[in-house]
């Protein structure tokens, strides 16, 4: 049995948000949270957010015990890339790219 959540569309460019999901793959539910809510920055509280979700998925849709759970999947992919321009020296354009990312989460019972 494993319990999933899903943030799609996160304002955060992948690269902001891997080193924070590196920090809680593996670990218990109750110390990955403990972690995020000690790691400063928006990429934790992101990242915590889904993880409470797969945590009460996990509770309220498979009658998982929180106290057995653990990360056993956590990716922050690349989501679509929104092109903009700036205005740049001697008349030209400068590309702006404001990434975004899909945050996925799985629980598992050990």
């Amino acid at each position: 049995m494993e319990a999933k959540a899903v943030a799609k569309y996160v304002r955060m460019s992948p690269s902001k948000l891997k080193p924070v999901t590196d920090l809680v793959r593996g670990k218990d539910l109750t110390e990955a949270l403990t972690i995020l809510k000690f790691t400063p920055g928006k990429s934790a509280e992101l990242v915590e957010k889904v993880v409470q979700s797969a945590k009460a998925n996990a509770e309220n849709n498979f009658e998982m015990d929180a106290s057995k759970l653990y990360v056993a999947e956590i990716h922050a992919n690349q989501g679509p890339t929104m092109k903009r321009w700036r205005a740049g020296a001697q008349g030209r354009a400068g590309r702006i790219l404001k990434r975004s990312s899909h945050i996925s989460v799985v629980l598992k019972e050990r």
